[in-house]
């Protein structure tokens, strides 16, 4: 459990606003999460704290999200800084979405990866392995400066691979923290929709690890339904594009609904013939749309209004979205017919603000801890006894409750054999992983990396540390 958190109160009923810092406060994400934040009609931050070591992205990005509080009624709200330490202190909460090599360094994540004829996601395989390697030092030492300047602070992690930052926060730094990712309650709401229901009426029981989940129980008005998705999923691939890659039959065997990610470990065959079909990995298309946004809001700014900036933004922020997942499954990027579709479309507006997505899992999680509105969540948390077969310390993703004494892991229904087995192997290999990250062992990263179900062997996975290594210097100098 995170326990001994603390909140601070103004009088009966009532909880002082508190600090919210952003660790990567130039991300792409970020202006879309400020506006949200701020735009609250009960908003509990009352400064905000955006880090971004990056000139560019403090300049567009980092200066859209400042701005936008000033547009939203609310000047003075948002600040942006280069410094850690003025960014930590007095934080109540700090919110970490860095990324760690940048756009470039996903590119060669996936181009690794993808030459040794496997899976190059950013998130699982090799790939998220090169991406823990190198952030996972890096997200250690910003917990030193957090805990020395803000010691009761708690840190809700976005940055990816998840699990595996979450873990290494959790085993190896004073500070509290909670991963949040929003797949699973996004494939809870889709389930929802396709049944006609509404989420205040549905149940669920849901389990795994970070990209690695299931849904077993799905219930409307407390009826079990989940005999009837499985038996209907033919339809719900159909439905919403997070199934579409999963093949009916290997669902309803399973027992179970996966999560979207689990695509990569189910049929990693279509995943490489689908990006050699696009000719292009994921992370290129990322690459290039977030060059675009960059571009569009700078010059945006240089000749209009934040009013024209978040325009510019919300478009190619629309390109990203339409364009998800395609790549990988369908081998095509789809850009140009995202732009199409797009075309004549009215930008969202900036008073048009609504939480979604990650940035409504993190608010929610925020407003437990602080004791205004606890509940259930999911997030990435210290096991303890939700998932018998792993140990109580592993970092696993389940429904916890949240409140003012932190969060506890409920108890969740059985995962399938079949899923048991891939998410211990893969648990396995994130032990590993942040073992080596650690310690800067080379070899243990390799043997953590073999332990992977998407990697053929160990001389497979010693080759891969070693080309990562040398393509990502200096970030992965450490390992030796």
């Amino acid at each position: 459990m995170l326990a001994g958190l603390v909140t601070r109160e103004e009088g009966p009923g009532s909880i002082a606003p508190v600090k919210l810092a952003i660790l990567g406060g130039g991300g792409v994400r970020v202006p879309a999460f400020v506006r949200a934040v701020v735009s609250q009609p009960d908003r509990i931050f009352d400064r905000i704290t955006l880090l971004e070591p990056d000139a560019q992205r403090r300049q567009t990005t980092g200066r859209l999200a400042t701005e936008l509080a000033g547009a939203l009624g609310h000047p003075g709200t948002v600040q942006l800084t280069a410094d850690a330490e003025e960014a930590f202190t007095g934080a109540d909460f700090v919110f970490s979405a860095l990324r760690v090599g940048g756009d470039r360094g996903r590119v060669i994540d996936e181009e690794v990866a993808l030459r040794h004829g496997l899976v190059g996601q950013e998130t699982t395989g090799p790939g998220g392995c090169a991406m823990a390697l190198r952030t996972i030092p890096v997200v250690l030492s910003y917990c030193e400066i957090l805990a020395r300047c803000a010691p009761r602070a708690t840190l809700i992690n976005f940055t990816n691979p998840v699990g595996l930052i979450t873990q290494a926060v959790s085993l190896h730094s004073g500070v509290r923290v909670a991963g949040v990712c929003d797949t699973p309650g996004s494939t809870l709401d889709a389930l929802a929709r396709f049944l006609g229901a509404g989420l205040a009426e549905t149940g669920y029981s849901y389990s795994g690890l970070n990209h690695l989940g299931w849904i077993t129980s799905f219930s409307v008005g407390g009826q079990e339904r989940m005999g009837e998705l499985l038996h209907r999923f033919a339809e719900l691939r159909s439905f919403d594009h997070r199934f579409a890659a999963f093949d009916p039959l290997l669902v309803q065997r399973t027992g179970a609904i996966p999560t979207e990610y689990v695509y990569y470990f189910y049929d990693a065959a279509r995943y490489l013939a689908a990006v050699a079909r696009a000719g292009t990995s994921r992370g290129q298309d990322v690459l290039r749309l977030n060059d675009e946004l960059i571009g569009a809001v700078g010059k945006a700014f240089a000749g209009g209004t934040v009013d024209d900036a978040w325009a510019a933004y919300s478009m190619m922020m629309g390109v990203r979205s339409d364009t998800y997942m395609r790549t990988d499954m369908e081998g095509d990027s789809g850009q140009q017919e995202a732009r199409a579709q797009r075309t004549g479309r009215p930008a969202e507006k900036l008073s048009e603000a609504r939480p979604d997505g990650y940035e409504r899992v993190a608010l929610r999680v925020i407003d437990g801890l602080t004791g205004r509105r606890p509940g259930e969540v999911i997030v990435n948390t210290r096991n303890g006894t939700a998932l018998r077969f792993l140990d109580p310390d592993d970092v696993v993703e389940v429904p916890s409750l949240v409140d003012g004494g932190g969060l506890s892991p409920l108890a969740t229904a059985d995962l399938p054999r079949s899923a048991r087995a891939l998410v211990s192997q893969v648990k396995e290999y994130e032990r590993e992983v942040v073992e080596a990250a650690v310690t800067g062992n080379a070899g243990l990263a390799a043997v953590g990396l073999s332990r992977n179900p998407l990697v053929p062997g160990l001389s497979a996975a010693r080759e891969l540390i070693t080309e990562y290594r040398d393509r990502h210097t200096p970030h992965l100098d450490y390992l030796h």
